[in-house]
């Protein structure tokens, strides 16, 4: 890019730069219009004026170092002054060097020869590392995916074990992003909680059979050793180097607290609880209450979402539960309208019943 309001003087430079065969200079006459254009294309050098109508040089490089793909090109201003505080100014404004209107055609055809080679290898050095940028970006989502695929693949084995092959993990994975997502929290960390969320019973591993699968309710005794699993899945989650198995100890250890305090196993209370965990706590129970398991029959979602409400800020933090209350609510109208001739379906559920 070429900016200089001198016609003859815009001419010159663009014959001197498009020497070289590799090169393409666009002229204008208007700063305005090379603006405008520098939204459009990405130019690799600019060579700018220092006093112009409308927008002098410095102003000029300013304004083109703040759009996109501008930041760290070589940008040259071209003045006749010496004066050290004007060449300051354009220094400071993101000038790279200064081409003087009274230097020799030869030396002028070096110095933009020398700054054309800069330019070409600042965008070698670009391009080199967006192709490094990409390459961590595939390897990231690899490692993301084959993290997915592990916790996934886990809270299935623990499923059937639990005699429950109903997705119930994946069901409670569902409501913790969609409470997540209602409780405005970032993209990454929803989709960190629909990924942790699986393992919360992963303790469950540690269980006797003859409780775990018991057909009936549970005595004091055996009820002790079944709420064993909440710590027991996070000491057997607790270390890990990765964010997401850290982020699924603190959901397998708080999952059954409680936000008056009187849950297991620490009695933790309130904020105290990992918000995670909380969120969890919700989406599993629900999916608890509307299953039907060997030892209980499923309840209507209407019952469900009544109990759910009744331990608004004695089992659940209110503000989580007010999120899957109305995002139930409206993914409920959303069906509902989708298929007006048929009931508006519901997930079917699974889970701790014997502790919910």
């Amino acid at each position: 890019m070429i900016v200089d309001d001198s016609r003859s003087s815009l001419l010159h430079l663009q014959q001197l730069t498009e020497r070289d065969p590799d090169v393409r200079a666009m002229a204008f006459l208007d700063p305005e219009a090379a603006l405008d254009a520098a939204l459009k294309h990405r130019f690799d050098m600019a060579i700018v004026d220092h006093i112009m109508p409308k927008c002098d040089g410095i102003t000029f490089i300013r304004r083109m170092r703040a759009t996109k793909g501008h930041g760290q090109i070589p940008m040259v201003m071209l003045t006749a002054t010496t004066d050290d505080a004007v060449r300051l100014a354009a220094l400071e404004a993101g000038a790279t060097d200064f081409l003087s209107k009274s230097q020799s055609p030869v030396e002028l055809k070096v110095r933009l020869r020398n700054l054309i080679k800069l330019s070409d290898a600042l965008r070698k050095l670009d391009d080199h590392v967006a192709e490094q940028a990409r390459e961590i970006e595939k390897a990231t989502q690899a490692l993301l995916a084959r993290e997915e695929e592990m916790v996934f693949r886990l809270s299935k084995a623990l499923e059937y074990r639990d005699n429950d092959t109903n997705d119930h993990t994946l069901r409670v994975a569902k409501f913790s992003r969609m409470i997540a997502e209602r409780l405005g929290l970032s993209r990454q960390e929803c989709e960190s909680i629909y990924l942790a969320s699986p393992l919360h019973d992963i303790g469950k591993v540690a269980i006797p059979d003859g409780i775990l699968l018991k057909p009936g309710r549970l005595d004091d005794d055996e009820r002790a050793i079944v709420e064993t699993h909440a710590e027991i899945g996070e000491r057997i989650l607790r270390g890990s180097a990765s964010d997401l198995i850290k982020l699924a100890a603190q959901i397998a250890g708080g999952h059954h607290e409680r936000w008056d305090g009187k849950g297991y196993p620490r009695g933790l209370s309130e904020e105290a609880i990992p918000l995670a965990a909380r969120i969890v706590a919700i989406a599993d129970v629900f999916d608890a209450l509307t299953t039907e398991r060997p030892y209980k029959k499923a309840l209507t979602v209407a019952s469900a979402l009544a109990i759910l409400e009744a331990e608004r800020g004695s089992h659940f933090d209110p503000t989580c539960l007010d999120a899957f209350l109305s995002s139930y609510a409206e993914m409920d109208r959303v069906d509902a309208a989708a298929e007006p001739a048929e009931p508006a379906p519901h997930f079917t559920a699974g889970g701790d019943a014997h502790e919910n």
